[in-house]
């Protein structure tokens, strides 16, 4: 008999998980169907207002994961580097921050469709700026518009995360996925840090069911020694992104 229990690798389409089902009875171990019924509890029936919080460096790696969300939720913050190429798509001056100037005209659509769903996507208001990640003895609280050109935007500012907690304390329902700033290096692990806090503090008091999932998120809850916030924490990475794109996948399909 061959059990699957690792739903975080049953993305990919490898031998090793799809293909001992062609030779052998097979089932879903218990860590796989739970990863599933937790996320499809987002997904199918989600709780009304609903927030998602999406954070990391690069929107390429999340185009399908966003046009999802919008069907899903009543709003989406954007946060990390992505937030970035959204800011520069609507003509901010962004300073020497990262960005993927090419995927523009994908972060107009997105507004755009998000717009016509009646999702409100929220974007930062203010950014933690330095020269770069390792210079830490000059950092600036800088509104969005004023980002200085020899700088770049390393996490979300101090009224960006007093509008996230506003947004979270008005829901019903939160998923998050991605820290909203470069987490690994203080003090730009304030945001994710404060969030996870917020989570902690608030989640079970006012009945809001939380869901996270990626590898840098779960790092930044746990050094948040937030978990407990949470009603579930998924152990897995593309494969959380691309169920909740609606892909399904290859390993829980064998």
């Amino acid at each position: 008999v061959f059990v699957n229990d690792a739903f975080s690798a049953s993305h990919r389409n490898h031998a090793s998980i799809v293909g001992p089902s062609k030779f052998l009875p097979s089932l879903a171990g218990p860590n796989l169907l739970e990863e599933i019924k937790n996320i499809n509890s987002f997904i199918n029936n989600p709780k009304r207002p609903s927030l998602a919080i999406i954070g990391g460096s690069k929107i390429s790696t999340k185009i399908k994961l966003l046009y999802n969300l919008i069907e899903l939720s009543d709003k989406i913050i954007i946060g990390g580097a992505m937030a970035n190429t959204f800011l520069f798509a609507q003509k901010i001056d962004i300073g020497k921050s990262l960005v993927e100037k090419d995927l523009s005209l994908v972060a107009l659509s997105i507004l755009e469709k998000a717009k016509n769903s009646n999702c409100e996507i929220i974007l930062p208001v203010d950014v933690l700026c330095a020269k770069s990640i390792q210079d830490i003895s000059n950092v600036n609280n800088c509104d969005v518009n004023l980002i200085p050109s020899s700088m770049m935007a390393l996490d979300v500012g101090t009224e960006t995360i007093e509008l996230i907690k506003q947004n979270i304390l008005n829901s019903k329902m939160i998923l998050w996925n991605g820290p909203l700033g470069a987490f690994e290096y203080s003090p730009f692990d304030e945001s994710s840090i404060q969030i996870s806090n917020i989570i902690k503090k608030n989640a079970k008091k006012l009945k809001i069911s939380t869901l996270a999932g990626g590898g840098d998120t779960v790092s930044a809850i746990k050094l948040s020694k937030a978990e407990e916030g949470f009603d579930y924490i998924s152990n897995a990475g593309g494969a959380f992104l691309e169920w909740l794109e609606g892909k399904g996948s290859p390993g829980v399909n064998a």
